[in-house]
């Protein structure tokens, strides 16, 4: 089954299973070009087919990321009870989270449960970022997020999944991933809390749960920018000195309830993404 016939059927129950299959979507465009859709007007909550079209967009980028990062490898066990490692206090720990940083991500996370959690929320940005478009900067985060011994396997399936031109185009991106004259591409996840489901023996289970926004800021875009909360669970490994990513699975939520607050303009929203800059996430 090619990638673009996953994104064409219909979403299975276990729609982000990265052992049984991918997420299946079926994504239905807008007939007609239309105004700016970030206009002043108050948009009201899942009414209109423009915002379930930009949901659905989203669900293809992550049905993307899940279909490339299918393998065979298993999770870590746990030496530890893992009801024991629920969520933590959020306030700061005084524990310097990270050591370095490599190709512009954080690295040499300790080898500790916050450090396991740490990683995986930085691993969520990279992997969610609009890097991941673009073929050298795609195997830079390959690389440095993956272990050694399965790096070159999800590099070659992200690949794959990353360039197919039915892929790009019901995103709205060119041929090369890049975002047509006079839009600007946005793709950015933003961890909002991370969890250790087990820890030992080297290994580390850790979920990360974020929001994600995802689009094509500008006058007459199909695909405007659109927020979603997704829940990532990494199968992390000892490597080299730092946590390594093998393995990880994908589900939607826990999705808050929309306020009705008036989208932004384009501009503004385009504005906004550029001019924010992210952050290095720790536990």
């Amino acid at each position: 089954m090619s990638l673009g016939d996953e994104h064409d059927s219909r979403r299975t129950e276990d729609a982000y299973s990265t052992v049984g299959g991918t997420r299946q979507t079926r994504t239905r465009l807008p007939e007609g070009e239309g105004a700016d859709v970030y206009g002043g007007a108050r948009r009201p909550v899942r009414a209109s087919r423009s915002l379930i079209t930009v949901v659905g967009v989203v669900a293809l980028l992550v049905a993307a990321i899940a279909f490339a990062n299918r393998g065979d490898s298993g999770g870590g066990t746990s030496s530890d009870d893992p009801k024991q490692s629920g969520g933590k206090p959020t306030a700061a720990s005084g524990v310097r989270p990270v050591e370095g940083r490599t190709g512009g991500i954080a690295t040499g996370f300790p080898q500790t449960e916050q450090g396991a959690q740490s990683a995986a929320a930085n691993y969520v940005v990279a992997l969610g970022s609009d890097g991941m478009y673009n073929q050298a900067r795609r195997h830079e985060i390959v690389s440095t997020v993956y272990a050694p011994e399965v790096a070159a396997a999800r590099q070659g399936d992200l690949d794959r999944a990353y360039s197919g031109p039915e892929f790009l185009a019901r995103i709205g991106l060119k041929p090369d991933g890049t975002a047509p004259t006079g839009l600007t591409f946005i793709s950015r996840f933003n961890p909002v809390g991370s969890k250790v489901e087990a820890y030992g023996n080297g290994t580390a289970s850790v979920s990360v749960w974020y929001s994600a926004l995802f689009g094509l800021a500008g006058e007459g875009s199909k695909n405007p920018v659109s927020e979603g909360w997704y829940t990532n669970t990494f199968q992390l490994k000892w490597a080299g000195n730092d946590w390594k990513v093998t393995d990880f699975t994908q589900k939607d939520g826990p999705a808050p309830v929309g306020r009705d607050q008036a989208a932004a303009t384009a501009k503004d929203m385009a504005d906004a993404v550029e001019q924010y800059g992210g952050f290095t996430y720790a536990r």
